[in-house]
């Protein structure tokens, strides 16, 4: 039986000393490819890494139909360029996913 996304403690630890911030510039040429994909800042990075690697399509359906999660826009690209932004960055093969940080929020 299949651990549930909320008890993959094993997989949590991983995927959370995976995290790291990088500059927007690193991340461009994988948004060219198509694989870097929005996490909002109201969300939990790590656990939705979590959950998509389970494809706990339940949630992520939610999140996408509530504009929480999905690929990343050209708007949000290009002021992200403008900024020279960090951002947080877990990888979920094949997608990378990014949340602007949470103290930058206004």
């Amino acid at each position: 039986m299949k651990t549930k996304p909320e008890n993959d403690t094993e997989l949590r630890a991983k995927i959370n000393l995976e995290t790291a911030r990088l500059p927007w510039a690193e991340l461009q040429r994988h948004f060219a490819q198509g694989s870097v994909v929005f996490v909002s800042a109201e969300l939990d990075l790590v656990d939705v890494a979590v959950r998509i690697s389970h494809d706990d399509k339940d949630s992520i359906a939610q999140w996408m139909g509530d504009g929480k999660l999905g690929k990343v826009s050209d708007e949000q690209a290009q002021a992200w360029t403008e900024a020279d932004a960090v951002l947080w960055t877990s990888v979920v093969h094949p997608f990378i996913l990014v949340q602007p940080d949470k103290g930058a929020l206004h």
